[in-house]
Parts: C-alpha cells; structure tokens; sequence
C-alpha cells in the first residue's frame, strides 16, 4: 500500500527521490538470500546493534547464566523450547486451568515479576507520574488469556454455581482488590491485534470502568472530524496506543498480555520488561518484539552530556535461529533378534504374581485426621525441579543484574499450609458424594504445619517453600501427606489399593515378546520363569548376577515388558513407575521384594520410592490376600551384595547369628 501511494503521488506530483527508513531493511528468511543479508539498494545502514552500543535505545539485557546445571544456555533464553508442548493448544471451548501452566514457566514470572517490584518501588520514589510496564507476548489467544488470568487473576463458578474470585499471581498486576472486587482501572490488558483488525469486542467491565475516558476519547475524535460512533476495537486500540501517556486511557496500565502484536506501530516508552511466550525463529521477528522495550524514557543528557543509561530485561527471546544440518546416515547392518518367552510348564514354579494398581483410596474418621512422617525422607526443592531460580541478565554493555525469588520470602509458612490445606481438602478429601469434607480443614492445616515444620521440605539453590503453592507440586505435596495418614490407635497407613476391576492380577507367565537389545543378562537364568533377563544397564547386569546367587530367593523377573507398575503422581499428572525387580523370597508366607537400581537419584526418584514405599506396599499389604509386600531401593552400584542382603533379611525377619 506504501508502495502504491508513493507512485501515484510520483505519477501525479513528480518526485526527485523517495527514502525508505525502514528499520528492517534486510531479506528474510525464506526470501532465497541468507536471512539478515541488507538489500543492494541500501545507502546506509544504522542497525538495532548499532544503536543499543551508542544508548539511543535503552540496553536489553538477557539472561546469560543461571543456576540450572546440565544446560547448554540459559533456561530462560529460549522459554519456549523447553514449554512450548507442555502449553495447551488454541480451542474454542472452556479455557484450561490457569494453574496448570509448567512450572518453568511459573518459576519465569516470579523471576522477572520479582525484580519489576523493584523497577515499580524505585519508579515511586521517582515519582516518575506513570508505571512500568511488563509486556508478555503469546503466540494464540487460548495462551494469552491464561496468562492474563494467572497474573491478574479471574473469576470461576464454585461448587454451588455462585462466582469467586481467584486473586492473580503478581499482586502489582492484579485486576481485582482483595475481597475480589474488580477494579475500576484494570491494571493488566489483553491486546489481540488479529480480534481489533476484525472488529472484536473488549470486556464489558472495562469499558464500563473507563467512561469518562471513553467519552473523552470521543470528543477527541469528533473535534478532529472523524467518527464519534466509538466501537469497542477502538477503545482497546486507544487503550493500547496510549498506554504511559498520562491523562488517557492507557496511563496507569502495568502489564500488557498480547498476541500478533508485532503488526502494531507501537511507541510507549515505558516498557521495562519482555516475556516471550512463543516461538521467535527469525532476526526479524526477535528484532520486532525487543523493540517494543527499546524507546527511551528521558533523552536529557547527564552533566557528560551522555543520555542517563536505561534498562529492559527481556527473557524468552533468544535471537538465534536453531536448525538442523543434513545428517549421514549409512546403512545400517540388521540386529539379532531374540524371543523373550515364559519357559512353561517346565519352570511353573517360579512364577511370580503381582497386584495391578490403578489408584490409591482411605478409609478416613470422619471427625478427624492423623498422619505418621517418620518413614518419608525429605522432599527437596532444586532448580532442577522447578527451573532456574537465580538468573544472570546482562546486555552488550552497562550493568549487570541478577534476579531472584527473593520476594517470595514474604510468604510465611502459614499461609503456604492453609492454601495446601485447602488445596487437599477439594483434590483429596471427599465424601461419597465428591463434596469437599471442609469441616477437616482445621486438621489438614495442622498436619500440613507438622510437615513443614518437621523439616521434611529442603529447599536448596534458590528454591523458596512459596513455591509449593504452584499447583504441580501442590499435588505431589499433598499426595506425599495422603499417603502418610495413619489410623490413630493402631498407628497403620489407611490406605486401600483400587485393583484393575478387569485384570487385577499379572504374572510372569504373560511375558511374550522379540527384542532387538543388546544389554541382557544370560539365557536360562537359573531362577526365574523367563528365559532371559533383559537389562538395561551393566548395574542391572550384576544385579541379576547377585539375585541368583542368594540363598534366600526363590524366583525373580525383571520388570522388562511384565506389566507390573506403580501409580504415582509428577507435577499434578499421574505417571506409571516400573521398578526393576520382583524377588520371591523363601519365606513361610508369599513374600515379595520389589526392588529398584539406582544410580543417580533426582526429584522424580524420590517421588517414585516414596510412592512405592509409603503407599503401594502399605496398601497391597493391607488387602491381605497378595502375600507380604516391601520395597527397597539399591544405590551402591559398584557392591549391590549388602544392600540387597540387607533388605532380604528385614523382609525375612531373620534374627541375626
């Protein structure tokens, strides 16, 4: 359309020369030139790098370094690779839950959001007269609202059809007061620049909060000649042109969530802080999006007669393309391939049956709730469960600055156990008729207190406990408590297994399958009902060698295509755990050792051996009809001989000589 205009005026006016100020006067991607290459007209070129070194602009800072180990960069440098396939995608239906966002991505907000607090106090005391503004780019709208609703909060039907408010994670960006009332100006915006390009309404809340604003806006445009018939695409697009602009409708906007924004000529000037939440795989579009932060706040000059320096932190937006280069792949020569077979009716009895366990259920008091923590070991909080935690964000030059979760110190251990409390009273505790059993609140909260102040949270490289109210680990918080509950006078876990109701029982005499791998231990082991024992390391290897050497079993598998699993919960999903061994011991009554190898131990293992240890085998022991179960866990990889003996005698119970 420039363009086209340009040559009628040429045509109908005559013109000695047009120049083309484009900010992006390169090829893209696709276009048949390497991308970023300058078209062969240019004259001149000032580039972005150009002006971010001279401090026209303000100096992006990124993340360079955090504290998240094994990372070949920055978590935070590129967000989107790490989330983008945990994120939802685009639907038309109800919206997921804002609380099920991934945990990197909750760990992102507190990060960037806790030193925004810092930018925003430091602003006040400025009185600069406008606030920051913290922009999150999303790549659809089911995304945008989610993140709108996860910051500033939203409103939900309850059980009884009645609307409560959910209060937003960052309380500076918050659209509701704190009895749940909305507030007059909203301090967070969604803008969607495709929903105003095809005429989309705003929320009616907001427009009926801005009317003098809104009427303003109209005699503004009526005295410039145009139409006084303001729709609701033009209230947003007022909204978002004018947002730092004091005295208009966008002036007190803290956080704008957008999506297709990059379409929009944007000039605010008081952006501080970016979140990438979408791909951003072309020098352009990473140019585009940055930008948006890069207009300065003052261009007066010190006494040096140099411009004041001036920040923008910006995470999710990496700026380099990744791709794949050509692989060789020569021919590849065939494997071996061997048959994996129960040997049957010659060694039936080594045959080994299991319990298969969907769920987990208690019989709970009704009028009360106890719980035993001595057997669980520590639940440890690390960057590696949560993502970074400490991030290093600096620019080409300037200052460096480092963001933590310090702010989520404020929370005291209180608060945390009361909304876990009730976190567990409406997912864990209800009656026959799913309603929540409220009237135990009081003594969920008590054991709730217990288990944080037992000191059986460990929080470690940053990690803070107020991130147990992120709904992932909520889950496996109160699933670990669950677990835990015991019958007072006997002092036993009251949990009952829930069997598969169609095949509630596995065995060894179901294994049939052909495998191509390598790592197996040798045919025809002496013990077991099948006639090879497939591996998957050489610390299995010795393991199996150790299990067929002891005096105490009788038969054992390895749990390679059995069918044998654990239900257990990560981050709010219900995951299948498959422990390596099952030993059948020589004992008066069938006995059971479920056994698992393991080398490195992370947040995951420790899920898995408490589920197996506090709940699965607890459980199956209380149907009495399965044996006697127990579970134990080898971590000497180099001498599996003690521990496993060890953990054979306890199931045995044999008094030592």
């Amino acid at each position: 359309m420039w363009i086209s205009g340009i040559e009628a005026a040429k045509r109908r006016l005559g013109l000695l020369a047009v120049y083309d100020l484009s900010a992006t006067p390169f090829f893209l991607a696709g276009s048949g030139w390497p991308e970023g290459v300058l078209f062969p007209w240019v004259v001149s070129d000032f580039s972005l790098m150009d002006a971010i070194e001279c401090g026209i602009v303000k100096l992006p800072r990124v993340p360079v370094a955090d504290n998240l180990p094994g990372q070949p960069e920055p978590l935070y440098r590129n967000l989107w690779k790490a989330i983008g396939k945990k994120m939802p995608k685009k639907t038309k239906g109800a919206l997921p839950d804002p609380q099920k966002l991934p945990m990197e991505l909750k760990t992102a907000i507190d990060a960037l959001y806790g030193h925004y607090e810092k930018t925003f106090d430091l602003w006040q005391k400025e009185q600069v007269g406008i606030p920051p503004v913290f922009i999150v780019v999303c790549n659809n709208t089911t995304n945008s609202e989610l993140l709108r609703d996860y910051i500033a909060g939203y409103e939900r039907e309850d059980a009884d059809g009645n609307l409560e408010t959910v209060h937003g994670k960052c309380g500076l960006f918050s659209n509701f007061s704190t009895d749940g009332e909305r507030l007059p100006r909203p301090r967070t915006v969604l803008i969607d620049s495709a929903t105003l390009e095809a005429g989309g309404d705003i929320d009616k809340s907001f427009r009926d909060a801005h009317a003098a604003e809104i009427e303003a806006f109209r005699r503004e445009q009526a005295e410039r000649g145009m139409a006084s018939d303001i729709t609701d695409a033009d209230v947003l697009r007022e909204v978002m042109n004018t947002v730092g602009k004091r005295g208009r409708l966008g002036e007190q906007v803290r956080c704008v969530v957008s999506v297709s924004m990059l379409t929009e000529g944007w000039d605010a000037n008081n952006v501080t802080h970016i979140l990438g939440l979408r791909a951003f795989g072309t020098k352009l579009i990473c140019e585009q999006v940055i930008g948006r932060a890069l207009r300065r706040l003052s261009y007066d000059v010190d006494d040096d007669g140099f411009f004041r320096t001036e920040y923008a932190d910006i995470m999710g937006i990496d700026g380099l393309n990744f791709s794949d280069g050509p692989r060789v792949a020569p021919p590849q020569p065939p494997r071996d391939i061997i048959g994996v077979r129960a040997v049957t009716p010659e060694r039936d009895a080594l045959e080994i049956t299991f319990p298969r366990v969907q769920g987990y259920t208690a019989d709970l008091p009704p009028d009360r709730l106890d719980a035993d923590f001595s057997g669980l070991e520590p639940y440890v909080l690390t960057p590696e469960k949560v993502a970074a935690t400490v991030v290093t964000m600096q620019g080409i030059v300037g200052a460096t600055e480092i963001l933590t979760l310090d702010y989520l110190k404020a929370q005291r251990n209180s608060t945390i156990a009361a909304n876990i409390a009730k976190h567990m009273i409406f997912e864990k505790l209800r009656d026959a008729n799913e309603a929540p059993r409220m009237h135990l609140f009081p003594a969920a909260k008590r054991i709730v207190n217990q288990w944080l102040n037992e000191g059986h949270l460990v929080t470690k490289g940053g990690t803070m406990p107020a991130q147990l109210l992120y709904r992932e680990l909520a889950d496996e918080v109160c699933d670990i408590i669950f677990g835990a509950l015991i019958d007072k006078p006997g002092g036993e876990r009251i949990l009952r297994a829930l069997l598969d109701p169609y095949n509630p029982l596995g065995s060894t005499r179901d294994v049939s399958f052909n495998t191509s791998k390598t790592t197996r231990y040798h045919p025809r082991p002496d013990k077991s009902h099948i006639n090879w024992i497939i591996t998957d390391s050489d610390w299995e290897d010795k393991l199996a060698a150790e299990i067929e050497q002891h005096p105490r079993v009788v038969a054992y598998a390895k749990n390679h295509n059995l069918g044998f699993e654990i239900p257990y919960l990560v981050e709010g999903s219900p995951r299948a755990y498959r422990p390596d061994f099952l030993i059948r011991l020589n004992t008066p009554e069938p006995t059971t050792l479920i056994v698992e190898v393991k080398g490195f131990r992370g947040h995951d293992a420790m899920l898995k051996a408490d589920t197996a240890r506090n709940k699965w085998v607890p459980a199956i022991n209380r149907l009495g009809r399965y044996g006697r179960w127990g579970f134990a866990e080898l971590r000497s990889v180099h001498d599996f001989g003690p521990e496993l003996d060890a953990a054979i005698t306890a199931m045995v119970q044999v008094e030592p000589a």
